[in-house]
């Protein structure tokens, strides 16, 4: 048991705890010893013996330990109870002892406390205690059912003092009061407060075994077998009881206690009470089987019979390591579950949610929280955490990409196997998380490249409605004029319909102009050297001078190319805009690294008015740097020395 203590988790009584616990051991050990050195001859007795050994050292330690960290009716009884027990220990090995050594002082007195001794003890185990396992108050149906059971307890205690005996009158109540005491257990975990529900329904059960364990002390002696058969059902449910009160008080964080218990402890636990039980009911049905005298016979018997209980036995293990573990237990079946959730998820933000969920439902976690790399709020959160959280590291390709982060349930610590479950699992969390990363970067790619083609559809307009538009207008009108000039005055008419000509072969220009520069047709044609040289053409008419090195394949990746050049043009086009100069040099490479070409580089530098620092660029820097982010590439645009400036993309380039 590994033990987590808060700082604001206080009222206990270390002293009172310790003195309880140490108790119950020192009675339990020194009953052994003085067993041990009587050595008697086997009897139901001594199995009995054994039974109030176990039940001193188990409930004095857990009575201890919730004792010294708070106050209440419930670790005190158990204390009480183990002194009691133990002290029926104490008795039965004294006594035995005395026979053999006579002369033992206080013999008359110490003998009667095994018959007596464990009766409060053991009966508000199951009577009293479970109707006080709540943190609130304690509402009719508890107050009448702790009256019940104290009375209950009280009455088994005289009767069983005065008669010495164990008769069916005399049991019933007791199991009947038990089984009533399971019902309202039962009833508080399907209908109570959802904070005091976790743990109920074990505790339900082990309430159950301790009322129905009282049964066979009322058949008759003359069973075969019954001597060994009662003090086995004792023994086991002994050992399943405790574990199923530490389930119930410690997993609710109940009465302000914050203790962790190792899961790998919890599921021995119950393993070992289920081991026990499954003993006792193996042992006892051989051994009632009607058989011949013979050893063989009863050997086979014994042997059909554990064969026969095997199956139960495996399934109820199963059942204890999917209530600890989960379905982290068996780690193909926890992937198939998130499988499952990762195929469910709609939507991108959905994923991470349903895997999170999926990996607490999975490992019996009480939250899942999951990060980011770089980012200081969580990508999802499952649960709220209320202890210290196991965090794994989330690893894609070698890459840490985030962090998970996941919490035991209240009462609950997580071992190395629970934390191994949470590092294999994380790598489906890691996958999902890059998934929604790349879905999300997608978005915002599509966002962009629609502002960009939105942009560009603006200019279109803008060129068309500013420019073209008016122009052809003009062009209407001056033919109007022509229309009323050529019968009156020809030569004006002539003159006049020259300059219409002029004005609408520029028309014509800037239009052509417009179409190459959204895609040329000899870009795809002829590939990006001649579209460049094309372009220098254009520009030299208009008396701005484009000096062209481009070196690169025919073969060229045609995105590349398209990106390549739409770069060059908006460049170009602010150059001979704002710079001031007369020209600019246009130079277009490919690295290689030896084998392939693997980047594609475009430097557009003129020795103008120069580029100002923290200058953020309009539409046509904009569209420049979403070219180059299409393809994963990058832009930058400064000033080098001497002045002037430079536009220099680089395009990786995809494998053919």
């Amino acid at each position: 048991m590994s033990e987590r203590l808060e700082g604001s988790v206080g009222g206990g009584a270390p002293v009172p705890a310790v003195a309880l616990a140490v108790t119950a051991w020192l009675l339990a050990v020194s009953s052994v010893v003085l067993f041990l050195a009587a050595d008697p001859t086997l009897d139901a007795n001594q199995l009995f013996f054994l039974v109030d050994v176990v039940g001193a050292a188990v409930y004095g330690t857990v009575a201890g330990v919730v004792l010294a960290r708070r106050v209440h009716p419930v670790p005190v009884i158990l204390g009480l109870g183990a002194v009691g027990i133990g002290l029926a220990a104490f008795s039965y090995a004294y006594t035995q002892l005395a026979a053999v050594r006579p002369g033992l002082p206080g013999v008359a007195a110490i003998e009667p406390l095994q018959n007596t001794a464990w009766i409060p003890g053991t009966l508000a185990l199951f009577l009293v205690v479970p109707w006080l396992i709540r943190d609130q108050p304690l509402d009719a149906i508890a107050r009448t059912g702790l009256v019940a059971g104290v009375a209950t307890t009280v009455w088994f205690f005289v009767a069983r003092t005065w008669t010495d005996t164990t008769t069916l009158w005399l049991v019933a109540p007791v199991a009947g009061m038990g089984l009533v005491t399971a019902a309202d257990v039962w009833r508080r975990h399907r209908t109570g407060p959802v904070d005091e529900r976790v743990g109920l329904g074990w505790l339900t059960v082990g309430t159950a075994l301790m009322a129905l364990s009282f049964v066979p002390l009322a058949l008759p002696e003359s069973w075969p077998w019954l001597w060994m058969v009662n003090p086995l059902v004792h023994l086991a449910v002994q050992a399943f009881y405790p574990a199923a009160m530490l389930v119930a008080v410690l997993r609710q964080r109940m009465w302000g206690l914050d203790l962790a218990v190792s899961r790998a402890v919890l599921a021995g636990t119950l393993t070992v009470g289920l081991i026990a039980l499954y003993v006792v009911v193996a042992t006892a049905l051989a051994r009632l089987l009607p058989t011949s005298d013979s050893v063989l016979a009863q050997a086979v018997a014994a042997g059909a019979v554990a064969v026969a209980v095997v199956p139960v036995r495996s399934w109820l293990q199963q059942r204890v390591h999917d209530l600890v573990y989960g379905a982290g237990s068996d780690p193909a079946r926890a992937v198939r579950d998130l499988g499952g959730r990762f195929a469910s998820a709609r939507k991108p933000e959905e994923l991470m949610t349903e895997l999170a969920a999926g990996v607490a439902v999975a490992l019996r976690l009480e939250s899942v929280t999951v990060w980011r790399t770089g980012e200081a709020e969580p990508a999802v959160r499952y649960g709220v955490p209320s202890g210290e959280a196991t965090s794994v590291d989330l690893v894609h390709r070698g890459a840490p990409v985030g962090v998970i982060a996941a919490t035991a349930p209240p009462g609950v610590s997580l071992d190395s196997r629970a934390r191994k479950s949470l590092s294999e699992l994380g790598s489906v969390v890691a996958t999902g998380l890059m998934l929604v990363q790349a879905s999300r970067e997608l978005d915002a790619a599509r966002d962009r490249l629609s502002t960009v083609r939105l942009e560009e559809r603006r200019v279109i307009r803008r060129e068309l409605h500013d420019g073209l538009g008016p122009s052809l207008a003009g062009i209407r009108l001056g033919l109007q004029g022509v229309r009323n000039l050529i019968a009156v005055d020809p030569d004006a008419a002539a003159r006049l319909l020259e300059s219409l000509q002029q004005q609408l072969d520029h028309q014509v220009d800037g239009v052509r102009s417009l179409s190459r520069t959204l895609f040329p047709p000899i870009l795809d044609e002829l590939g990006l050297a001649a579209a460049l040289h094309e372009l220098a053409a254009q520009h030299a008419r208009a008396g701005f001078v484009l000096d062209v090195h481009a070196d690169v394949p025919a073969t060229l990746d045609l995105a590349a190319g398209a990106a390549a050049y739409g770069i060059a043009v908006e460049a170009v086009s602010n150059a001979r805009r704002h710079s001031g100069a007369d020209g600019c040099r246009v130079e277009v490479v490919c690295a290689s690294d030896g084998s392939a070409v693997s980047e594609l580089t475009v430097i557009v530098l003129d020795r103008g008015a120069g580029f100002a620092a923290g200058h953020t660029g309009g539409v046509g820097t904009r569209s420049m740097l979403e070219r180059a982010s299409e393809l994963g590439g990058t832009l930058v645009i400064d000033s080098p020395p001497p002045g002037g400036t430079r536009v220099t993309a680089r395009l990786p380039l995809a494998e053919s």
